[in-house]
């Protein structure tokens, strides 16, 4: 095996991290050791796409201090353009480990994102799995752009709750969006775009299998569960990122 390292696979212009479950939780943990600000893009297949059609959606993406591989296609392009150690880096799953890593730690969390009622009952849930976890205040934003005054406030709510880590659970793309907007704003070192991740540790959502996961088929386990919310996504997305894969194939950046 080659030795990992921290780069990016170049993915139709994506910049993805080259990292698994470990390297992610190790460089989120130097951030706040540090004090640095980073935000975290978890993306797949959507991210991607979404990004050809959106040259700021794919700056921030490149931006990021981390865009880990959500879906298993972005760690078949990495393997593929040489980064054998990758691995999915799985937005539910890295949210576990770094609150695990923050329960040992003593770092606080914030909740921002969700329908109303779902940052209580996800920190309930949270605080049953992961004894000792933290969590300093929590928000479900309206839907609709919040005005200058709301923003204000909102941030000014989180920096005062001294919360290390910010989870932001909006959905591509205005997870990312809000994040690269606020990242010079607030104090925490990182934040985290984990989107459907707050519906699926609250228990409103199942997750796929895991043997679905690990051959890339949860796109059609939530499609199965969520028909006319998702079905415009993957059909639009999946067979443009295969035949574009294809024209462009991936590659290890400098």
């Amino acid at each position: 095996m080659t030795d990992p390292k921290l780069r990016r696979v170049d993915v139709l212009g994506v910049g993805v991290s080259t990292v698994n479950q470990e390297m992610a939780l190790a460089e989120v943990t130097r951030w706040v050791d540090a004090g640095e600000r980073h935000y975290v893009c978890v993306t797949g297949v959507h991210g991607v796409m979404e990004s050809q059609r959106d040259p700021e959606l794919l700056a921030i993406h490149n931006a990021s201090g981390l865009t880990t591989p959500d879906g298993m296609p972005m760690v078949w392009a990495g393997r593929k353009a040489g980064a054998d150690w990758m691995d999915r880096v799985y937005g539910p799953d890295l949210m576990l480990n770094v609150l695990a890593r923050a329960a040992e730690r003593g770092w606080t969390s914030f909740l921002y994102g969700g329908k109303d009622g779902v940052p209580e009952l996800l920190a309930e849930k949270l605080a049953e799995r992961i004894p000792g976890v933290k969590f300093a205040g929590m928000y479900s934003p309206p839907f609709r752009p919040l005005t200058e005054e709301e923003d204000e406030a909102i941030v000014k709510r989180i920096n005062d709750s001294g919360a290390q880590l910010v989870w932001v659970g909006l959905s591509t793309p205005k997870q990312e969006r809000w994040m690269a907007a606020h990242r010079d704003r607030l104090g925490a070192p990182a934040m985290f775009g984990v989107g459907a991740a707050f519906d699926f540790h609250a228990g409103l959502v199942p997750q796929a299998p895991p043997w679905m996961q690990r051959n890339g088929l949860e796109w059609f386990y939530r499609l199965t569960k969520e028909p006319k919310r998702l079905w415009r996504r993957y059909f639009r997305n999946n067979p443009a990122y295969l035949r574009a894969i294809r024209k462009r194939p991936p590659f290890l950046r400098d």
